[in-house]
């Protein structure tokens, strides 16, 4: 069974609660129980809830709005990207990854075509492209955190949906401009090609304590006297989010081979599984000094898979969960 993620429905709920209806009424009208909290919830409920509030009342353009929500309640996560990835072309490697924080919707890819790079959307419920709940609301999110993060405006250049099409277009043009296309064999944007090398906005205002003190905290002190140590740890913050914290992926970064890696490390008394272990728990808890990051985002800046596989390592590491972890220190200490 497909689940999503709790922050999904929260922003259609609040998506068709500005459009005049009660979110206790589209809850109930699933019977779904509204003071009920859960981890996780089903695609399954996310489109029943889609359909009870078109059927209420809700235009048609309701995804692009709920979208729109979650891009700005995951801008914390996605601001603090840019701390990470040099480029717009790494940013793309991560976007992928974090559909995943959002459930098991579906998968975006990226691929190149002429002078065009093409992001597309894959659902993983075979025949819900029909509808335009996913797409619209997926390719909404994907446009504005592409269009937000460069240092030149990334503009969607065409838009191709499944679904048939529509007889306003007007919203959808303000999102996606004017060459459009329906009933495609899947849902994609169009991004110029070119701004693969474009440079991140570097951002010069406070993010929080937890999210520009930790890079200095931990690459600026330790490694300090060991370049190679220090290159190691910072190509290994920026790869976590990506899910390619495995040692062959690293010494490529690196342009050093397997063999040579493990003989550096082994020449200072420690080996990779010791260095990423170390890592990530100090990391772990400079973000959990920030409570602007949940639980899951955490885990994904730290490469985990899922909330549980971070939580079992967290209890390890500290001897209780990470939410624990938080509830015990609300003025967690940030030095290594």
């Amino acid at each position: 069974m497909h689940k999503v993620r709790p922050q999904v429905i929260a922003a259609l709920l609040q998506a068709a609660e500005a459009e005049g209806l009660s979110q206790q009424a589209l809850l109930e009208s699933v019977q779904e129980h509204p003071g009920k909290e859960t981890s996780h919830y089903t695609v399954d409920l996310l489109f029943r809830l889609y359909r009870a509030a078109r059927a209420m009342g809700a235009s048609e353009d309701i995804a692009l709005n709920t979208g729109r929500i979650l891009y700005l309640k995951g801008l914390n996560l996605q601001l603090y990207m840019t701390t990470i990835c040099r480029d717009f072309r790494e940013y793309l490697n991560v976007i992928p990854s974090t559909i995943q924080l959002l459930g098991d919707l579906g998968r975006i890819l990226i691929r190149p075509e002429g002078e065009f790079m093409r992001l597309e959307w894959h659902p993983l419920q075979a025949g819900t492209g029909a509808e335009r709940f996913l797409s619209d609301q997926l390719l909404t999110t994907s446009a504005l955190i592409v269009n937000t993060l460069c240092i030149r405006p990334v503009p969607v250049c065409a838009a191709r949906f499944t679904y048939a099409e529509p007889d306003d277009l007007r919203a959808l043009q303000a999102n996606f401009g004017t060459d459009l296309q329906f009933g495609q064999p899947l849902s994609c944007l169009y991004l110029p090609r070119d701004t693969l090398s474009s440079p991140l906005i570097q951002l010069d205002f406070d993010l929080g304590e937890a999210l520009t003190a930790q890079s200095r905290a931990l690459f600026e002190s330790g490694d300090a006297d060991d370049p190679f140590l220090h290159s190691l740890r910072e190509a290994l913050r920026r790869s976590l989010p990506r899910g390619e914290a495995g040692v062959d992926h690293l010494a490529g970064e690196l342009g050093i081979s397997r063999r040579t890696l493990q003989r550096r490390l082994a020449e200072r008394g420690t080996h990779f599984q010791a260095i990423l272990q170390a890592l990530r728990s100090q990391l772990a808890r400079h973000y959990l000094a920030d409570s602007r990051l949940g639980i899951t985002d955490i885990g994904f800046l730290l490469g985990y898979s899922d909330q549980a596989s971070f939580s079992n390592a967290f209890k390890i590491w500290y001897g209780c969960s990470p939410s624990d972890y938080r509830g015990r220190n609300p003025s967690l200490r940030r030095e290594v």
